[in-house]
């Protein structure tokens, strides 16, 4: 039956409205292309009435749960913590750590990882092999438990010998890896046996295989490709592998984990292993610039979270020492990388900081009513690397990146402490330098924190009619992309720059003598410079301030710049150079990201004024002069270094500084920054052996630029 289209205009008797409505509805059923809707329902055209289908009624038979594979393909983020690359990345070390745990236990000290082109993922141990034949307890497969079952494996008895300490739960991991996986196989050798397991996205295939193994060896080896239907992301980069197997190397001591990728053109191979575990990595971070060396403690206790739950263990180790270039916190806790730190975290800040006041206390360091140090004054120098296990484990969720055990907590906050005031009782002058360390990272900070009020004020005072910055000349447009600032060398300079410039869209500033250096100078003598803070007030984008002391002094918004170029004029002689360095200086060490993102120009001035009878040239460079005189050739001319800017007439300006169509401008890129930096330091900064041996080196060349008279 065709669809019969009706229109209708004004308002129908009720009757014929039902009417139309059930016609409208049977017709919609039977051919739906006929009607506009969203398929929930029809709208009649020309009616505002939606129709709507009767919802089922909310009852006992609504409520459905996810089975099998499900549980996990449907809802990988409540497993893994996303359905990314993120969560793609937790379920491959969850294969991973199964193998670490087994290594742990003291079974196998290698393990292999290996990535393919096909985007699958191998973990080859060598340990007994995950135990997979027939349960008689169970009266179940041990691989149907051990793949299929969320909840199965040997970690989880209370009073099980098997897996003290473990990073993962078997039958958590390895079944939610697998319910992820496009496919997945499983070569076992154990007992005498090679078991092989094949799983297609949730589901096995053929059973399990089994035949006589001969060979010595055991261990398992799992091969699986994550899921595209599972996760949005299966491209795992290869440093995610790096980081995490390197980690695993630190905390397991002497076990080596080869990282092997065949995902490329090339195959490479990488091994980590740390022989003396986190003391070695410790070590490796402080590298030769230590305070102090590194010191390694552990311990052990028994207690309880609630007094209501029973008793479990932890052990304790710690590696730490004090540097002035370096500082690290690392938690893990059985063998997990505790991301967020967690109980650990708590010990460590209430530890260190009782500990090293106590000292300052008992030796009266502090000056009077001076404030008590904070754990950032003695993170600023500490590296600190603790690894943890315990019988149970509280962890904020599935993906392990915090732990809450409370008993954790507390007794690493006692331990830590006993340690500490043992540390400092056995190495005075260790402690003496720990504990002054940590004072002038207090008080930098403090410093830190009124230069940074400093900068506030000196920065708050908004642009406007009532405010002017001194000597500024604004230009008329309020687009910043045509804006241009000029900042000029003196007041002569200033009048110059004036007469010529168009002030529809060419702003110019004065600098009032040399600037401060900036290398040298700390902040709040720079931020006293009204030069200095004229000049931001003016540009409006705000400073950047870089040390770990400084973080919250950053009020950078390049949003706010006011203009697209910031033009450096100065004359072409050795003050101006110098005046041209202090500005290129100033704006490198307070807003280095215009010169980044290529907003920082120079002005080039001519060296040269050669004019014929009819004509004037402008040379920039003694090339230039030389091909301008050839072009003269025999016709009568007069030449005569450039006069200062401050003596150049408007038009001359115009044509060689101001005119876009005919001006030079040398944009400071931004590969450069590492070389100007260094070059300012070395010409500009506190080096002065480096600046002595350059001038020794290199001063003869410089020596025809030198204004004698």
């Amino acid at each position: 039956m065709g669809a019969r289209r009706k229109y209708f205009c004004g308002k129908l008797p009720e009757t014929a409205r039902l009417d139309i409505l059930n016609i409208c509805r049977v017709e919609y059923s039977m051919c739906p292309p006929a009607w506009p809707g969203s398929g929930t329902g029809a709208v009649i055209p020309g009616s505002s009435e939606e129709i709507m289908p009767k919802k089922e009624e909310y009852g006992n038979e609504s409520i459905t749960s996810l089975k099998g594979a499900d549980r996990v393909r449907k809802r990988p983020g409540v497993i893994f913590g996303s359905d990314g690359v993120d969560g793609c990345a937790h379920s491959i070390f969850e294969i991973l750590s199964n193998s670490i745990d087994e290594a742990r236990e003291g079974h196998g000290d290698k393990i292999i990882l290996t990535r393919y082109k096909d985007g699958s993922v191998q973990v080859e141990d060598f340990g007994r092999g995950m135990p997979v034949d027939y349960n008689k307890g169970e009266e179940r497969y041990n691989w149907e438990l051990l793949f299929c079952e969320m909840y199965a494996g040997g970690k989880y008895g209370e009073d099980e010998n098997n897996y003290e300490f473990s990073l993962g739960l078997n039958g958590l991991g390895l079944c939610a890896t697998q319910y992820a996986s496009e496919w997945m196989t499983a070569d076992i050798y154990r007992d005498g046996y090679h078991y092989h397991l094949d799983f297609r996205k949730g589901e096995n295939v053929g059973g399990l295989q089994k035949e006589p193994f001969k060979g010595r060896r055991t261990g398992s080896i799992i091969r699986w490709k994550p899921d595209t239907e599972v996760f949005t992301d299966i491209h795992v980069p290869l440093e995610y592998y790096r980081e995490t197997m390197k980690r695993q190397a630190v905390v397991n001591a002497g076990l080596s984990l080869v990282l092997r990728d065949e995902s490329g053109s090339e195959k490479t191979e990488e091994t980590f292993c740390y022989q003396n575990g986190i003391v070695d990595y410790v070590e490796e971070i402080a590298g030769l610039d230590a305070i102090t060396p590194v010191r390694f403690i552990e311990s052990s206790a028994t207690g309880r979270d609630r007094e209501d739950q029973p008793d479990y263990k932890v052990k304790m180790s710690a590696a730490f020492c004090f540097s002035n270039t370096a500082q690290r916190l690392e938690y893990y806790h059985n063998s997990s990388w505790l991301e967020h730190g967690g109980s650990p975290d708590r010990a460590v800040r209430t530890a260190f900081v009782n500990q090293i006041d106590a000292y300052l206390k008992n030796k009266n360091i502090y000056k009077k009513n001076e404030s008590k140090i904070t754990f950032q004054d003695v993170q600023d120098c500490l590296i600190y690397v603790s690894n943890s296990f315990s019988t149970r484990t509280s962890y904020e969720n599935q993906t392990k990146k915090a732990i809450t055990n409370k008993f954790v907590a507390q007794a690493m906050t006692e331990f830590l402490k006993h340690q500490l005031e043992v540390y400092f009782i056995e190495k005075p002058d260790e402690a003496e330098k720990i504990c002054r360390q940590v004072l002038v990272n207090k008080q930098s900070r403090e410093n830190a924190e009124k230069t940074r009020q400093t900068v506030k004020k000196a920065l708050s005072v908004q642009m406007d009619m009532a405010n002017r910055v001194a000597k500024f000349k604004d230009c008329r447009t309020r687009d910043a992309s045509r804006r241009e600032l000029y900042i000029v060398e003196g007041d002569s300079a200033m009048g110059a720059v004036m007469q010529s410039r168009d002030g529809d869209f060419q702003a110019a500033m004065p600098i009032r003598g040399k600037i401060l250096n900036c290398l040298k100078a700390d902040y709040e003598r720079i931020f006293k410079s009204d030069i200095i803070t004229d000049l931001i007030r003016v540009m409006g984008c705000g400073v950047e301030l870089g040390g770990k002391h400084n973080k919250q002094l950053a009020t950078f918004n390049l949003d706010n710049l006011r203009f697209n170029k910031v033009v450096i004029c100065t004359d072409a002689d050795v003050d101006g150079y110098q005046i041209r360095t202090l500005v290129l200086t100033m704006l490198y060490r307070l807003t280095p990201t215009l010169i980044e993102k290529g907003y920082v120009y120079i002005a080039e001035s001519p060296l040269y004024e050669i004019s014929t009878k009819d004509k004037t040239y402008f040379a920039y460079t003694e090339q230039e002069k030389a091909e301008f005189l050839c072009e003269i050739g025999d016709k009568k001319y007069t030449i005569q270094r450039s006069k200062g800017l401050g003596e150049n007439d408007p038009e001359m300006m115009w044509l060689t500084t101001m005119n876009p169509a005919s001006r030079r401008l040398i944009r400071v890129m931004p590969e450069e920054a590492a070389r100007t930096a260094e070059v300012f330091d070395l010409l500009l900064g506190d080096n002065l052996a480096g600046r002595k041996e350059h001038i020794a080196q290199h001063g003869a060349e410089y020596l025809d630029d030198l204004d004698l008279s």
